[in-house]
């Protein structure tokens, strides 16, 4: 599988019409399934590694429309990871005491320490998403708010954070019959809210804020990579291998031993 494909290059106009949310990997499901097994797999290791070295930091941001699959991705991908090394952050409407800082202030704090991964289900993103489309600050406030990003995530860089950014793109189609099966199922009507539909009638409004944040700060050094999110076991493979990637590309050694344990042996 190439995930360079699915990678935004800096500095591309983006329109998401040209990236396909069916995209099925040209394999059958029950491979496609097996390879995400043996990523899973080797993910769990290479985690075990990050957190024993304890020098790299990894930054998986995730945005995506309505039941775009941000929480069954870190259910699926991050659930067999040891929880110890592993935190999810989910940013919802601020806080008084967040609304007092910078819009970034909230952000920081939870961005990951060495040896660990941070998952943000949602995040700074969604002060040029919802912000946006919402009207909540002016054009002349939001629109900059792109360069501080890209400023801020350059920040973490320099100091040792690798960052991944993965948009999970699904069809406005796919998004009905995820909102439907809500309604449909009594043990989902927890995950719908009336304001959804109100969400749904700008699926345009939130298209172009999407390409919008994916031409801008799609970066060498925060890259973002459009992810076909129809089918669950297609998006899964292609996230666990671009995480392999990542984490292989890091060159990670576990530390030294310490001197004097050849020949020990455990009393009884």
């Amino acid at each position: 599988m190439k995930t360079e494909k699915y990678r935004v290059a800096p500095g591309k106009k983006v329109k998401l019409s040209d990236f396909d949310p069916d995209d099925e990997l040209d394999g059958d499901k029950s491979a496609w399934k097996a390879h995400f097994a043996a990523s899973s797999e080797r993910l769990v290791e290479l985690q075990e590694l990050l957190y024993a070295e304890g020098k790299h930091k990894l930054l998986v941001v995730l945005q995506a429309i309505d039941a775009g699959g941000k929480d069954s991705t870190i259910r699926k991908v991050f659930g067999p990871m040891n929880p110890q090394g592993v935190k999810v952050a989910t940013f919802k409407a601020p806080t008084e005491e967040e609304l007092g800082h910078d819009y970034l202030w909230r952000v920081h704090a939870r961005a990951p320490g060495r040896g660990n991964i941070a998952v943000f289900n949602r995040s700074h993103y969604e002060d040029v998403l919802i912000v946006r489309v919402k009207n909540l600050v002016p054009k002349a406030v939001w629109s900059k708010r792109y360069d501080h990003i890209n400023d801020f995530e350059r920040l973490l860089t320099d100091e040792g954070t690798t960052i991944v950014k993965i948009f999970l793109h699904i069809s406005k189609k796919e998004q009905k019959e995820r909102l439907q099966d809500r309604l449909d199922r009594p043990d989902k009507h927890w995950k719908f809210r009336k304001d959804d539909l109100a969400e749904r009638a700008r699926w345009d409004e939130y298209e172009d804020a999407f390409e919008a944040m994916l031409s801008k700060t799609s970066t060498d050094h925060a890259p973002w990579y459009v992810v076909p999110g129809n089918h669950k076991w297609a998006r899964d493979a292609i996230i666990g291998r671009i995480l392999v990637e990542t984490l292989e590309g890091l060159d990670m050694q576990y530390p030294p031993a310490e001197e004097g344990l050849e020949g020990l042996e455990i009393p009884d």
